[in-house]
């Protein structure tokens, strides 16, 4: 459970998260709105790299902003990008094993290459572990951050539209993978993504951002059916049937 109290953040004059209270049950979790909304500041925030004009971040009971980013990557928190983040020079087995490097909580060798193993073969990467990721197509690099988000003890994984520019069928390979890391690893996940048809496969619940304040919260499907997200972000009853079709 992710409880945020009244977070609010400045740029200077402008405000891209303004007082936003809410909370993320345990499983997945949607958060979308629409370009612009907060939803990447809100990640940022959770992540360590931008702090907040005020508000709280409660991880099961443990407040993050009290945390150093270091310290949060340790205690548990992983994060993919809307850009990759892999190391084209490294192979697969060694860009994840990189994460696990810097967020372990303990283990040698040993519990290194065990862990590192399992994120592979959780994500089906096992037959490329040792493959150059620059030799690699987009699906196995976008997979690649699956892993290095897994890897380890995780304990709130923030997904960052990790299914742009894939197409449906891999697509849904995306979706099995993020709706098997609750059970694997405990992690609460915070999916961010334009997809409707992937956060609907994914999340139970989801929150919308809108200009950086909360427009809604709650069950998925009545929240694509709220009125204020139709107008906000969906663009009407037509592009809601779209996500459907």
């Amino acid at each position: 459970m992710i409880e945020v109290e009244g977070l609010t953040v400045r740029f200077g004059g402008v405000v891209s998260l303004s007082d936003v209270t809410v909370t993320f049950p345990s499983g997945i979790c949607g958060l979308i709105g629409p370009n612009g909304a907060g939803k990447t500041t809100f990640f940022n925030v959770l992540s360590g790299f931008v702090t907040p004009a005020s508000g709280s971040i409660r991880a099961d009971g443990v407040e993050l902003l009290s945390l150093p980013d270091f310290k949060r990557a340790r205690w548990g928190v992983r994060r993919t990008f809307q850009t990759e983040q892999a190391i084209e020079g490294l192979s697969v087995f060694d860009n994840v094993a990189t994460v696990y490097e810097h967020t372990a909580r303990g283990g040698g060798g040993a519990a290194r290459k065990a862990a590192v193993d399992e994120a592979l073969e959780f994500v089906g990467l096992t037959e490329v572990a040792d493959d150059l990721v620059r030799t690699l197509p987009a699906k196995e690099r976008r997979f690649i951050e699956m892993a290095r988000a897994v890897v380890g003890q995780p304990r709130l994984v923030l997904l960052d539209e990790p299914g742009a520019g894939l197409p449906d069928e891999e697509t849904a390979q995306l979706s099995a993978i993020i709706r098997g890391i609750p059970e694997r690893t405990g992690a609460t996940v915070i999916l961010v993504d334009h997809d409707m048809e992937l956060v609907q496969a994914c999340c139970e619940w989801s929150a919308v951002l809108d200009f950086g304040r909360l427009l809604a919260a709650g069950p998925t499907a009545e929240v694509l059916a709220d009125e204020k997200v139709l107008a906000a972000y969906l663009g009407g009853d037509e592009a809601l049937e779209d996500t459907h079709s």
